[in-house]
C-alpha cells in the first residue's frame, strides 16, 4: 500500500493506493485484483477487497466502490451498499466517517481528495476520458457542495501511466488542443511518426490546478512498466491477453 504523506499530516484521514501485492488471486490477476468487473473469481475478489480495507483497520463493508464507465458522473454517499448495487459513476464524495471511497484503476488516474477542514473527501476515476470529459470538475464540485473550499483541498494523483509508455495516435491531441493549446505540453514525440506520448498525469494536475485545488501531489509511477507492483489494461493488450486485474485506491474519514 502506497501514502502520501501531505495526506498522512491531514487529521482524521485515512488512505491507500493498494499495489497488486498480498492477495489471492491467480493467473493473470494475480494478486489483489478488487474488481468484481474483471472475470477473476468473485471469491477471490472479496477476500482481496476485505484484505485492502484490513490495512486500514476497517471491516469489508465499509468499502464503497462504483460501477465504473469513463464518465464524469460523481454520487455522493450517505450510507454503503454491496457491489450489485453500486450506481454508475466515476467519482465518489461523503462526508460521513467511516466510509471507504474507492475507485478502481489500471493504467487511468486514480484521484484522492481530502479537505480535512470541512471533513469532505473524494475519489475519481480519472482515465483521459474521464478527465478530458470533467470528471474531476464534478468531484471537487460535488465537494463543495458539502462544505469544501477548493482552496483547502489535497489531491493526490496516485500510480497510472507514465508519459514514457503512453503512445497515442495521429488524431488524439485534438481534442485537448481545441480545449486549450497550452495542452501541446503534455505531449511529447514518440518513436512512430505521427505519434505522442501523453502525459495523463500531468494533464490531471493541471485540471486540477485550474480548479483552484491548494495542493495537488502526484506518485512516480508507471503502471505499465512497474509489473510486479500494478496491474496494467495497456500491457495486457500488447500481450493480446484476454482480461487484466484492477487495483483499488481509497480514501476514508476516521470516526
Amino acid at each position: 500500500m502506497i501514502t502520501i504523506s501531505t495526506l498522512n499530516e491531514q487529521t482524521g484521514i485515512r488512505h491507500g493506493f493498494f499495489t497488486r501485492g498480498g492477495g489471492v488471486s491467480q493467473g493473470l490477476y494475480t494478486a489483489l485484483n478488487c474488481s468484481f468487473g474483471s472475470a477473476d473469481d468473485p471469491a477471490a475478489v472479496a477476500v482481496n477487497r476485505a484484505r485492502a480495507m484490513g490495512m486500514l483497520d476497517l471491516p469489508p463493508e465499509a468499502l464503497v466502490t462504483v460501477r465504473q464507465e469513463h464518465t464524469a458522473v460523481v454520487v455522493t454517499v450517505d450510507r454503503p451498499w454491496t457491489h450489485g448495487k453500486a450506481p454508475r459513476a466515476d467519482a465518489l464524495v461523503t462526508r460521513v466517517p467511516g466510509m471507504a471511497l474507492g475507485v478502481l484503476s489500471a493504467d487511468c488516474a486514480p484521484v484522492l481528495l481530502a479537505d480535512a477542514q470541512a471533513g469532505v473527501i473524494g475519489a475519481a476515476h480519472a482515465g483521459w476520458r474521464g478527465a478530458h470529459g470533467g470528471v474531476l470538475a464534478s468531484v471537487v464540485t460535488a465537494m463543495q457542495a458539502l462544505g469544501a473550499a477548493p482552496h483547502h483541498v489535497i489531491a493526490t494523483i496516485g500510480p497510472c501511466i507514465a508519459q514514457r509508455s503512453y503512445e497515442v495516435g495521429p488524431e488524439f491531441p485534438a481534442p485537448f488542443l481545441d480545449d486549450d493549446s497550452d495542452n501541446a505540453i503534455f505531449f511529447a514525440p514518440a518513436n512512430r511518426e505521427g505519434h505522442y506520448l501523453f502525459d495523463l498525469a500531468g494533464y490531471v494536475a493541471r485540471r486540477l490546478a485550474v480548479l483552484e485545488v491548494s495542493t495537488v501531489v502526484r506518485t512516480p509511477c508507471d503502471t505499465l512498466y512497474e509489473e510486479d507492483r500494478f496491474f496494467s489494461y495497456r500491457r495486457a493488450v500488447l500481450r493480446g491477453e484476454p482480461d487484466y486485474g484492477r487495483g483499488l485506491s481509497a480514501i476514508v474519514l476516521e470516526r
